[in-house]
């Protein structure tokens, strides 16, 4: 392992069987019987495949991972994404010697801090004081090392009031703010963080944001595993995306989220088009170019978007939206056209090109996602709706955001004296 690299994972893999009986935790005289019977029970089982007349099924296995392997360099941060199941988790638990791989390997060059459950080891009969110390010694930390930063921790949680009063009376709220806080006054050389941000309030969880940007900036090496993908394009530089258990993606963070992007607008677009036989959105492209081989837009510059609309049946009040968010789900552009706005209030039967002009928006770089949407309804029907796929907009230019901002339109500035201007 190179001397430069934090993580090293190499080939690495997790199997589970499904109804599978766990091993109980024997004594030693446990072991030393079931290491003296081992033959035995090795050629019953042998008989009784033979018996059987086939071999174990594999129908009731599942990887979780499966020849995952990527390096880290030290003082990256690494985000990990991808859909529900796709093993993250799986990945971190194994990193943090949780969890035993069942191929592969993983080197670790450094000592581990994980943030993967919060509040584990927490005693309800016990005040906050005292599961502070607790669970700081579960995480690692020294007693001496605690103390030091007993003050910080209570103070970063908002449990001052609290701290001698038993975690069972504590409100959920309350309860996740003092374990984040214990969990992320911890100082590891590596810091492996599974869906942690969110919890607490929206004040506590901007804490905890700029709890994270601190502990990047120092230098440490971070894994994030997230599905705020706005908080893994500002924290991390280099991603992980991950899909069925195996690296889709390994690369800048920007390039993986497009990646990911793309993959689940295609996976949510298929599902979409199999359950709705009936009036649906075909196709998108941006700027003339279809959606699925390009996406880029300049901030600074007017782009179309274009979708195709098949209308079996036509509807007597119709009105189209749109829709653009950012990489955390916020709503920038809600659009909704008026009566008669196209062609009229209703929409008839047959295939319709609908084309939307956007002006210059200004966007700080990075990925936003648009759709459209039809409100139809017909004399002897409901109201009904049909969406069309989530295209990726990923856009470009040389605009430079400044702390949170989305949008950086050109501003003129000017510095007046007196019997003078200057413009800057």
């Amino acid at each position: 392992m190179r001397n430069d690299l934090a993580i090293q994972v190499e080939g690495l893999g997790k199997r589970y069987l499904i109804g599978a009986k766990q091993e109980p935790y024997g004594t030693l005289r446990d072991t030393l019987a079931r290491t003296a019977t081992a033959p035995y029970r090795a050629l019953r089982s042998t008989f009784r495949r033979r018996a059987n007349g086939n071999a174990p099924s594999q129908s009731n296995e599942i990887w979780a991972l499966k020849g995952v392997s990527f390096e880290v360099r030290r003082g990256e941060a690494v985000g990990i994404i991808g859909r529900n199941g796709a093993g993250k988790s799986t990945l971190l638990k194994m990193l943090s010697r949780i969890t035993e791989p069942t191929t592969g390997y993983a080197d670790i060059n450094g000592r581990v801090g994980s943030l993967l459950e919060v509040g584990t080891g927490f005693h309800p009969e016990l005040t906050g004081r005292e599961n502070l110390f607790l669970n700081g010694a579960i995480l690692g930390m020294r007693r001496s090392e605690i103390m030091r930063k007993f003050d910080e921790i209570v103070a970063f949680a908002e449990v001052e009031k609290f701290i001698d009063t038993p975690i069972k009376y504590y409100s959920s709220g309350m309860y996740l703010r003092l374990a984040f806080s214990v969990a992320a006054h911890l100082e590891p050389e590596i810091l492996l963080v599974d869906e942690v941000l969110a919890v607490g309030d929206m004040a506590f969880q901007k804490k905890c944001m700029g709890k994270m940007e601190d502990v990047t900036a120092e230098g440490r090496t971070v894994l994030f595993v997230s599905h705020n993908l706005g908080a893994v394009k500002e924290l991390c530089q280099t991603s992980v995306v991950l899909k069925d258990g195996v690296v889709g993606f390994h690369g800048p963070v920007v390039d993986g989220i497009a990646y990911y992007s793309r993959d689940s607008q295609g996976h949510d677009g298929a599902q979409a088009r199999s359950a709705n036989r009936g009036t649906r959105w075909t196709s998108m492209r941006i700027n003339g170019v279809d959606a699925a081989l390009s996406t880029a837009v300049n901030s600074a510059e007017p782009f179309t978007v274009e979708a195709r609309l098949e209308v079996p049946r036509g509807f007597v009040d119709a009105r189209f939206k749109c829709r653009l968010d950012d990489s955390s789900g916020n709503t920038l552009i809600y659009h909704v056209t008026h009566d008669r706005a196209l062609e009229g209030p209703g929409l008839e039967a047959g295939v319709h090109h609908v084309r939307v002009e956007f002006p210059p928006l200004w966007l700080v770089p990075g990925i936003y996602t648009l759709f459209f949407k039809l409100t139809g309804r017909r004399e002897e029907g409901d109201e009904r709706r049909y969406t069309s796929e989530r295209v990726m907009l990923n856009v470009t230019g040389k605009l430079n955001g400044h702390g949170r901002s989305i949008i950086s339109p050109p501003l003129k500035w000017s510095l007046a004296r007196e019997g003078m201007t200057n413009k800057a």
